[in-house]
């Protein structure tokens, strides 16, 4: 019984060092794209500035929409107040309930 757990034990560790022989190169060279292409640097930077210009590069919603407001500051504020006074609006660190 010793002796065949012994060898179950050294087949274990031989399968796993088996696993760690076929890693490959720590840096993912074998994912690296390969680009074969005769079209040269103007081109490109001619193309990349004629897509730049029909592109916009804000994103989609983010435009702020302004507003004026009408209304004074202090009337706001003694709103506020007001609100908060009457409990219209929650105050301090409990005020999800």
């Amino acid at each position: 019984m010793n002796k065949s757990v012994r060898f179950l034990s050294i087949a274990a560790v031989a399968a796993f060092t088996a696993f760690g022989a076929h890693a490959d190169e720590a840096d993912g060279s074998q994912f690296a794209l390969k680009f074969d292409t005769n079209r040269t640097r103007a081109e490109v930077a001619a193309e990349a500035a004629t897509v730049a210009q029909t592109r916009s590069i804000e994103p989609a919603g983010s435009r702020v929409v302004t507003y004026t407001s009408t209304a004074d500051r202090a009337a706001v504020r003694a709103q506020a107040a007001e609100a908060l006074r009457t409990g219209k609006i929650p105050s301090g660190e409990f005020s999800a309930m």
